[in-house]
């Protein structure tokens, strides 16, 4: 029996190596630059003092007829009042006269009784508890408030991004063949 010879065929596939290192990101965000100006509140208080007002006159003009105007005033006010009440008795008196027939008026009783001077108008003013005014003045004190201004300057710095590539190896670790191998020939036939 004759066999066929057979070749051998040999194979080894090709086997690639890929050595990857992913790639790295940097992030880096500066603070933002923050100016900060503040310009204080102010207060100003302008304050102003009491005053006491104290208006004696009418408590002299009781004491001792006051200023010379108003004495003088006085007087001829109670001149005029004392030549009108003169009057008036001399009025009264005559009626009086007329009426000589009734009991009692008698030209020596009517004319007795007027035997009393008539006094000097009063020069003073009237005396009273009243006679001092006493005013006492208080301002409110002026306020000026200005308030505190604060201004901010804010500088946004951008972020800082660095990228750094992976590495990447590709690379034949190993090489496709074929190998063929003959039948061995017996060289005796």
């Amino acid at each position: 029996m004759n066999t066929l010879p057979v070749v051998q065929i040999r194979t080894t596939p090709s086997i690639l190596s890929i050595d990857a290192d992913p790639g790295q990101f940097s992030l880096r965000q500066p603070k933002a630059d923050v100016q900060l100006h503040t310009r204080p509140a102010q207060l100003k208080v302008q304050s102003h003092a009491p005053e006491l007002n104290v208006d004696q006159s009418r408590a002299f003009a009781a004491y001792n007829g006051g200023n010379m105007i108003d004495m003088n005033a006085r007087i001829y006010s109670g001149m005029q009042q004392i030549f009108l009440q003169n009057i008036a008795n001399r009025v009264q008196q005559g009626n009086q006269l007329a009426e000589i027939h009734k009991s009692g008026n008698t030209i020596a009783n009517i004319i007795g009784e007027d035997w009393q001077g008539t006094s000097f108008p009063e020069m003073r003013g009237p005396a009273s508890i009243d006679n001092v005014d006493i005013r006492f003045n208080v301002r409110a004190p002026e306020l000026e408030y200005t308030p505190a201004v604060s201004e901010m300057n804010v500088t946004i710095n951008r972020p800082e991004i660095e990228y750094q590539r992976g590495k990447l190896d590709i690379y034949v670790k190993q090489y496709a063949s074929i190998q063929y191998t003959p039948p061995a020939i017996d060289i005796g036939m």
